[in-house]
């Protein structure tokens, strides 16, 4: 289990209320949240119960309408959107269902795309073998697998070695032993880079490789549920 007193994020009363015209979407329902450094977090819930878009406040993607939130020492909810930006591209690896590869650049290159503008880069070659392409990265999108590709896309994440990895249902378009794969890859980040790891998932299968996992209902968070022992990811079934 990481260590309690070392907070990723820390936040207060995140609410998140979308308007188009006289209707009103509350999304976010005063939503309180800690984070413990190097932990991994499962977020379940149906869709629209404020799993992703709490992921979005916290990843810098959107702000909260009311409510405070940490990374850290630095807090998020009162910088400028170029502020943001510097945070997103300095602390957060984003993972998505989609790989979001360019077709027309190798593995390597894809990664590169990442290494290129971080401040404190891994070689994209050792982001590759960290993700076990280490003999793909001269192979193009369309000579990948989908696990393959999504591993690419871990790669690419993980190589600007952020402090956290956000993960929007990373194995949804995976079967179920590549799926595994993808989880196995996140896991080895997170114990060999410190690196916490926050993941969306419908799979409740996925919850039983967590620290922790919050149930989220009607934007908040309806329970909150302990892993004494997490399981290793590549004993997963679902």
């Amino acid at each position: 289990m990481p260590p309690t007193e070392a907070l990723t994020f820390r936040g207060s009363g995140l609410t998140k209320v979308y308007r188009t015209g006289e209707t009103e979407v509350h999304a976010l329902r005063g939503v309180d949240l800690s984070i413990p450094q190097g932990e991994v977090l499962v977020f379940l819930g149906p869709s629209g119960s404020g799993k992703s878009t709490l992921l979005n406040i916290v990843g810098g993607l959107d702000r909260p309408t009311e409510g405070t939130l940490h990374y850290r020492d630095l807090e998020l909810t009162a910088l400028s959107e170029a502020e943001l930006t510097r945070y997103r591209r300095a602390h957060i690896g984003f993972i998505f269902q989609f790989y979001n590869l360019i077709p027309s650049l190798t593995a390597e290159e894809n990664v590169r795309l990442v290494t290129d503008i971080a401040d404190n880069p891994m070689p994209a070659a050792d982001a590759l073998a960290l993700v076990g392409l280490a003999d793909r990265r001269d192979h193009y999108p369309a000579q990948l697998s989908g696990g393959e590709q999504q591993r690419v896309a871990v790669a690419r994440a993980v190589a600007k070695q952020p402090g956290v990895l956000l993960c929007d249902e990373p194995t949804g378009a995976l079967d179920s032993a590549t799926g595994v794969r993808v989880l196995e890859t996140l896991a080895r980040a997170n114990r060999e880079l410190g690196t916490t790891l926050v993941l969306i998932t419908h799979n409740a299968g996925i919850a039983a490789m967590a620290n922790r996992v919050l149930h989220f209902l009607d934007g908040r968070i309806a329970r909150e549920e302990v892993n004494a022992a997490p399981v290793e990811a590549g004993s997963i079934q679902w």
